[in-house]
């Protein structure tokens, strides 16, 4: 291949890094008829990539960076598909002393929104526009549409914007891609999707379990169960997989394929990173970081064998009526804690936006999660409407129609917890929904009791309830005095 032979050709917009994200992201822009320069470090995925997919539309095959660089209409857009980390800042400093102000790099990769902010600092010093773009449906959202979050400069979207919303997931003939917000905020909140995606995925293992123990149903059966609540309120692109792989038998052994895998779960993460960034942000996503917690516990093997066999509760047979009925309870239970689930991802967005100065649409990135992406759901139009509806909702309960049916939801969602904590079933996201249900809405909290500890070990003081102020007990003294500050 000669790259040079090529360069007569003007792309609108190039990749470099091939793998498979990278190669289908390409190839979703050629498709659209986007004419796309393609580069990789090897020079043979390069030319695999030309040669396989050539009748799907334009690509600009490049060598080198040079060559690859030559090849992009001015300005310049420049996608990163490569892993995150030290691999992407390499990249960057490879291509930037290539670039010339007005030039955009777009990091297409799932990095931490804090290296996104660093790069988009230094980058903004060279007159370059760095992108950071949140992009999410796994492989072949990146070829038949994803769901696009762009972060970065007002003018940078200008630019972009125009092809992401062409290669984006449509739903209803609305692009699945939109600005976000400066700097780090695109990946950000493609970060907080991933953490909503280990909670949404933990709350559905977690009422298959309650399902197959204590309601006796089979794989088989189970999948049938999720395939009637993908018709309703539940239907999601995680519900309707779930429903696929539990009604897969194991070719190998003729055994449900759910019963041949072995449970410990990975995970690559974004799961851990949003509850690091929670705990920074004083941000309660108490589901997410119980789901992110069950995770590491189905690995922790050792410890597993040292507990297996101790005592728990007791599981009594169920009769059918009684397995209906808990089938139904468990879909209210689960309804409810992903409804939780979601507003604590809400939240934690805004309690971003506060902290970093993004000017985050609530509402927009609702409607950029209905197609493309994992956690895709019907119920996300409605939380687009709830936002447009009123800008300042402070939670998704504070909707109508989500109060009214996470209160229809209380008897049975209680009985559910219950019930898993007498047979010795772990439903701990279901239990943390709940739970942080149950926290907001209490009149009073045991902290008052928490910072009177922190006052008389520390001296940290408190806040009384009668007058403003900040005041101290001095504990060891006679008569414990109160002082103000």
């Amino acid at each position: 291949m000669q790259g040079t032979d090529l360069m007569n050709a003007s792309a609108a917009i190039g990749v470099t890094g091939l793998g498979v994200m990278g190669r289908n992201l390409a190839r979703n822009f050629a498709r659209h008829g986007v004419a796309v320069a393609v580069h990789n470090r090897s020079e043979g995925r390069t030319r695999a990539l030309v040669e396989e997919f050539v009748d799907e539309g334009r690509f600009v095959a490049a060598e080198s960076p040079e060559e690859f660089v030559a090849a992009l209409e001015r300005p310049r857009r420049l996608i990163i598909m490569v892993q995150a980390g030290a691999a992407t800042d390499a990249v960057v400093e490879e291509f930037a002393p290539l670039l010339e102000p007005g030039d955009m790099i777009v990091d297409g990769g799932n990095a931490h929104f804090a290296d996104t902010r660093r790069r988009e600092a230094a980058l903004r010093a060279r007159g370059i526009h760095f992108v950071g773009t949140g992009i999410s449906g796994g492989e072949e959202g990146a070829l038949h549409g994803p769901s696009i979050m762009v972060g970065g400069s007002e003018e940078s979207y200008r630019l972009l914007g125009p092809l992401f919303e062409t290669i984006s997931a449509k739903v209803e003939g609305e692009p699945c891609a939109a600005h976000i917000g400066t700097d780090g905020a695109g990946h950000f909140v493609k970060m907080v999707h991933n953490g909503i995606e280990y909670a949404d995925m933990q709350l559905i293992a977690e009422a298959y379990d309650l399902l197959r123990q204590v309601a006796g149903y089979t794989p088989a059966e189970i999948a049938g169960v999720f395939r009637r609540w993908n018709e309703g309120r539940l239907g999601s692109y995680l519900i309707e997989i779930t429903a696929e792989v539990l009604a897969h038998t194991d070719p190998a052994t003729g055994a449900p394929f759910v019963d041949i895998v072995a449970d410990a779960a990975g995970q690559k993460g974004t799961g851990r990173w949003t509850v690091q960034t929670a705990l920074d942000l004083a941000s309660p996503v108490t589901a997410v970081a119980q789901a992110t917690f069950a995770r590491a516990a189905s690995g922790q093997s050792e410890l597993r064998a040292a507990y297996r066999g101790l005592p728990g509760g007791t599981t009594p047979p169920l009769s059918r009526t009684e397995a209906e009925r808990f089938t139904s309870q468990v879909e209210q239970a689960l309804y409810a804690s992903k409804v939780v689930a979601y507003d604590q991802g809400w939240t934690m967005i805004q309690d971003a936006a506060a902290e970093y100065g993004w000017k985050i649409d609530l509402g927009s990135v609702a409607r950029i999660w209905r197609g493309g992406c994992i956690i895709r759901a019907s119920f996300l139009d409605r939380i687009r409407a709830a936002y447009a509806a009123d800008q300042d909702l402070v939670s998704l309960l504070g909707e109508m129609e989500f109060a009214m049916e996470i209160t229809d939801a209380q008897v049975p969602w209680r009985e559910t917890v219950a019930s898993a904590a007498r047979r010795g079933i772990p439903v701990p996201a279901i239990s943390a929904a709940l739970a942080h249900y149950d926290t907001l809405r209490a009149d009073r909290l045991p902290a008052a009791l928490l910072q009177g500890q922190r006052d008389y070990f520390g001296a940290h003081t408190y806040r009384r309830t009668d007058r403003p102020g900040t005041f101290h007990t001095h504990w060891a003294a006679a008569g414990r005095p109160e002082t103000s500050e």
